[in-house]
């Protein structure tokens, strides 16, 4: 099993960038995916989530209307487009799936460092600064 985050970059304040998190070993029809970020000296923070085939989704409060998941089946794909950047959003930017979770319910309510999932991207930075 493997993810593998790509997207992140500098981006100026407003600006927007696409977040990829390509997966080998598993389908998108089988686990969810989340996204997560984090700040050095901070927890690790809930951004988003679609569930196994689709089914749902979730999406933290601090990047609703901002950020949009979706998927692609074909390219085994989830992405995270994000728009209106803001600086609060710089962060490292990590997908990362569990052979336990296939739904989004509860997502963004509960720590992942309660849920452990099993498997990580390697992580992209984003740095949103003018």
């Amino acid at each position: 099993v493997q993810l593998q985050a790509s997207g992140g970059g500098l981006v100026q304040p407003g600006g927007s960038l696409r977040l990829s998190c390509a997966v080998s070993g598993f389908t998108l029809d089988d686990y969810a995916i989340g996204w997560f970020r984090q700040v050095p000296g901070n927890e690790r923070e809930a951004v988003s989530c679609v569930g196994a085939g689709g089914s749902t989704t979730d999406i933290a409060n601090s990047v609703k209307g901002r950020f949009t998941i979706s998927r692609d089946n074909a390219k085994n794909t989830v992405y995270l487009q994000m728009n209106s950047l803001k600086p609060e959003d710089t962060a490292v930017y990590y997908c990362a799936a569990d052979p336990r979770i296939k739904f989004c319910y509860g997502f963004t309510k509960v720590p992942e460092s309660e849920v452990k999932y099993a498997y990580w991207g390697q992580g992209t930075l984003v740095t949103v600064s003018s």
